[in-house]
């Protein structure tokens, strides 16, 4: 599933791409995603400049001067660029065509849990929006933050810190290996985790998600960003995905456990 580093990685590799355009046609060949497309995008986004594009926890906006049309990923979808008359394949739901013709936005989802929306408020108030956390990489997301929000918090932390109401982004991925770099053990309850230690935790998940945004996220089995180019950070993990495997730091066999019905890698000795 694309985490925020991947969407991240897919707004930056088609945003100047989009950036001045105008949408002339949109072509919806399967509606039926998570949520139906909403029968007003196409006539109200056809003949909308595309004016910039922005990006909440694992939403894209693509913003127009009449609406933002929304984009969430879900568990298999990507965003990528064909030439113009490229024949779709089973999975290609949506196009994307401009009027000075070139290149087509195309949206592949083969599970179908994405999203394609359109509102004409502002998006960050939408209902799947409104109530997310702080973006992990700005200066909101801190300790006094984490601190104050895991007080008698009887929850294990790698649980806590993927919840997108605490901050959004963090992911099954991300999470195992902060608190790997952070010597965190991830079942430990989030209450009872110092302050000092939370700042510590705070730090390397902005390590974390900035190095792995930096090699283009993590390809695992469908993701490729938008220039169509697999992300290379798994070759940096630490413990995600490695059960069993020598720890990189003690050598000793790293254990796995199931949290929240996730897949949680950790070292034993080094995580406490």
């Amino acid at each position: 599933m694309p985490e925020l580093p991947e969407v991240e990685t897919t707004l930056r590799g088609i945003e100047s791409n989009l950036v001045g355009r105008t949408v002339s046609k949109i072509d919806i060949r399967q509606p039926k995603l998570r949520w139906p497309i909403p029968d007003e995008l196409t006539s109200d986004m056809v003949g909308q400049e595309i004016i910039n594009l922005t990006r909440r926890g694992k939403y894209i906006g693509v913003h127009t001067a009449k609406g933002t049309l929304i984009i969430h990923l879900g568990m298999s979808g990507s965003l990528y660029f064909v030439p113009e008359g490229t024949p779709p394949l089973f999975h290609d739901h949506v196009d994307f065509q401009f009027s000075d013709n070139g290149n087509w936005l195309r949206y592949t989802d083969p599970r179908r849990f994405g999203a394609i929306l359109w509102t004409t408020e502002n998006w960050t108030t939408h209902d799947l929006l409104s109530h997310l956390g702080p973006e992990p990489l700005s200066d909101e997301f801190d300790v006094e933050l984490l601190h104050n929000k895991a007080k008698g918090r009887k929850v294990p932390i790698k649980t806590f810190i993927m919840d997108s109401k605490v901050v959004v982004g963090v992911g099954n991925i991300y999470a195992n290996e902060a608190l790997f770099k952070a010597g965190i053990k991830p079942n430990r309850m989030a209450g009872n985790i110092s302050k000092a230690r939370l700042k510590v935790l705070v730090e390397c998940i902005k390590v974390v998600l900035a190095a792995a945004i930096e090699q283009g996220g993590t390809t695992l089995k469908d993701f490729v960003g938008g220039d169509g180019k697999p992300g290379y950070f798994k070759q940096e993990l630490s413990v995600y995905g490695r059960a069993d495997k020598p720890c990189v730091s003690c050598e000793r066999p790293l254990k796995e456990i199931r949290l929240a019905q996730r897949s949680t890698v950790y070292c034993s000795h080094c995580q406490t």
